[in-house]
């Protein structure tokens, strides 16, 4: 896994301050992505639930789960981009 990768929400590939999944890939931290809202290690632990809850945010508008954190010149397109390629 590309390093970059390991800092990448599964869901929304928003950079995250810390590796969700540790330097691992496997020992969540559980936090909440500020993206998304994805909790890292309950709502993204398979390929599967991964896609699933992506879909369900791209659907429902992509919302932020924290609105002040959005960037104003924020690119949903480029932001996709940084999902791990296990995870796309």
């Amino acid at each position: 896994m590309d390093k970059i990768e390991n800092f990448a929400c599964r869901v929304c590939g928003l950079i995250q301050d810390e590796e969700p999944w540790g330097e691992s890939g496997e020992d969540p931290n559980f936090n909440i992505c500020d993206c998304c809202g994805v909790e890292f290690g309950y709502e993204d632990y398979t390929k599967e639930s991964v896609k699933a809850y992506r879909n369900k945010w791209l659907e429902v508008g992509a919302n932020w789960w924290k609105l002040k954190e959005k960037p104003k010149d924020w690119d949903i397109k480029k932001q996709l981009q940084n999902i791990p390629v296990n995870f796309k």
